[in-house]
């Protein structure tokens, strides 16, 4: 039952992430504002949301799961009405920040429940039944969000999720169990602080890239500055007792290296579902409604594909699971990128249904393969890192690919296909991504646990 409200939940901070991306040609013309500048609002939310989730852990211990979850709630609610009424971009971006914080706060809460509650023989179908409404969100939002866009404006999006917080608000306050015991840790804020720093920066520098250059300041100095807070951090962390990141954690190869998969993961995971969408739109002329439907059957797919993809991670080792899940995601943007000047829309299905089979893969089997093997008293920290990478890959994918796509058009201006042919660069980067990302997960270590007769 805990489990399914903090699914339930996280769907409506999920919703708040995969149904923006139809609003990005709206919210352009709206504001007159080029899409490097709109990413913003999309890249605000997801450092909000990167940042939002390091100190989950230590709420946890002093609050428990029922006021940080419903606190969470709240905040994600005041700031959707506040995108609703926003007047300006600025205000826009604010509540994509809001939003972001509250579902950074969510996204680890049913991981720790996972793999502190059930026993690791079951582990595998619990997380299939975990992720099937988180997975299954970002496959139909963009329907929904396309239909609500093109009837009612870009405002309705920020509304898309308030019922599934309402509802999963509801059943936790009389459902989630209270806190038994409260711990009375100190909070790191010198540590949060250098790592949203470090954080922060990196966005800034990836979003100067369209307009700076390689070789400019304006990206030369945040990148120092994100350097800098990284090794301040460091210091810190060494000679702190309770450091709210733990560098011991990295000691151990499966994770180190399960960490590096869910950045590279969520870096193509992000980008993908905010490319594919403004794809269909900017590239082939598909209105968002058209947009929204084609990825429909994808989610059929990865509803298909997660109660099996769950039942194979309890009984095989994980690690291969999320090695195939991994190629094939990878293949589905191959596919886009072939194809992206003459793509017919019966390909365009095949290609995203492809991608989600490979998601369905990956998504019970890349948590259990790095973090099944820890100890209980590391799970807290190792769920916020583990969650924090997949974000913070996510964060700078939707940046790198706003980027490349409009420095490639720019330089294609002049040819009759410059638009598609640039999106199939950004789908091509992403391909590679994929590619790179299975070598690191060929790296981990193979742990199977069979199950309970």
């Amino acid at each position: 039952m805990a489990l399914f409200i903090l699914g339930f939940g996280t769907v409506a901070g999920v919703l708040c992430t995969s149904s923006f991306n139809v609003a990005v040609p709206a919210l352009s013309a709206h504001f007159q504002l080029g899409q490097s500048q709109i990413q913003w609002a999309m890249t605000g939310f997801l450092a909000a949301m990167t940042v939002g989730m390091l100190p989950t852990s230590w709420l946890l211990d002093r609050l428990g799961f029922r006021v940080v979850f419903l606190g969470a709630l709240l905040v994600l609610t005041a700031a959707s009405f506040t995108g609703f009424f926003a007047s300006s971009f600025t205000v826009v971006v604010l509540a994509r920040v809001f939003q972001g914080l509250a579902t950074g706060v969510l996204q680890p809460m049913g991981t720790m429940a996972l793999m502190r509650l059930i026993p690791a023989e079951m582990q595998g179908r619990a997380s299939g039944i975990l992720t099937f409404s988180i997975a299954l969100t970002p496959a139909i939002a963009p329907s929904f969000g396309g239909l609500l866009l093109d009837h009612f404006g870009w405002p309705s999006i920020f509304l898309l999720g308030l019922p599934f917080a309402l509802a999963s608000g509801l059943a936790a306050i009389f459902l989630l169990p209270a806190p038994r015991e409260i711990k009375h840790n100190a909070f790191d804020w010198t540590g949060l602080c250098w790592l949203t720093v470090a954080t922060l920066a990196l966005v800034e520098s990836v979003s100067s890239l369209q307009h700076s250059g390689l070789l400019s300041c304006r990206f030369a100095a945040p990148v120092m500055v994100a350097l800098g807070a990284a090794a301040l951090y460091r210091r810190h962390a060494l000679r702190n007792s309770a450091p709210i990141i733990s560098l011991g954690l990295f000691g151990e190869r499966t994770f180190s290296m399960g960490t590096v998969v869910s950045f590279s993961y969520g870096f193509g995971l992000y980008a993908s579902t905010y490319l594919i969408p403004v794809f269909l739109q900017h590239a082939l002329g598909y209105s968002a409604s058209d947009a929204g439907i084609a990825l429909v059957p994808s989610g059929i797919a990865l509803v298909l594909m997660l109660p099996l993809a769950g039942r194979m991670a309890d009984h095989y080792p994980p690690k291969w699971i999320t090695v195939l899940g991994l190629a094939v995601f990878g293949s589905s943007f191959a596919m886009f990128a072939l194809q992206a000047t003459h793509m017919p829309y019966g390909q365009i299905i095949a290609a995203t249904v492809i991608g989600r089979i490979g998601l369905g893969m990956i998504l019970p089997a890349l948590s259990l393969a790095t973090l099944r093997h820890l100890d209980s008293a590391q799970l807290g920290q190792s769920s916020v890192v583990f969650s924090y990478a997949r974000q913070l890959g996510g964060v700078m994918g939707v940046a790198v690919v706003a980027v490349l796509v409009d420095w490639r058009e720019s330089l294609y201006a002049a040819h009759h296909q410059g638009v598609a042919m640039a999106y199939a660069q950004g789908f091509l980067f992403l391909a590679v991504v994929f590619g790179l990302s299975c070598f690191a997960a060929l790296q981990m270590q193979a742990h199977r646990v069979r199950a309970s007769q």
